[in-house]
């Protein structure tokens, strides 16, 4: 009698054992996920801020070219705005004649292009 309740606590002792190998190991694998989760989102924040900087400084290339294309060498006035006319040519009546507008262009500097905050190393 005495060996069948060593035998059982033996039992109940090995499955508490494995019980709690399963529970380490789950644990360690969750986290394994976690961590690679978190990595692809780095990852991904990473690229859609290069595209973001890529744009930025697309859209500053051609407000240079168009402002360039017509005459304005910069800014005028220190007031941070590039200014061009755009008169009709084609206009022949006296409606048309004399009709122009103002366009101001807003130029951000490339430390300023990005108002992204820094990313910060998460791994």
């Amino acid at each position: 009698m005495q060996a069948i309740k060593e035998k059982l606590s033996e039992m109940n002792t090995a499955r508490k054992v494995k019980a709690e190998a399963r529970a380490d190991e789950k644990a360690e694998k969750d986290y394994a996920k976690a961590r690679a989760g978190v990595a692809h989102e780095v990852r991904l924040a990473r690229e859609a801020e290069a595209d973001m900087d890529k744009h930025v400084n697309k859209a500053e290339r051609l407000a240079r070219k168009e402002l360039a294309k017509h005459g304005d060498g910069g800014p005028r006035n220190n007031n941070g705005y590039g200014s061009y006319t755009n008169s009709d040519q084609r206009a022949t009546d006296p409606i048309g004649a004399g009709n122009a507008t103002t366009y101001e262009v807003k130029i951000a500097s490339p430390s300023q292009a990005s108002s992204a905050p820094p990313s910060n190393k998460l791994l």
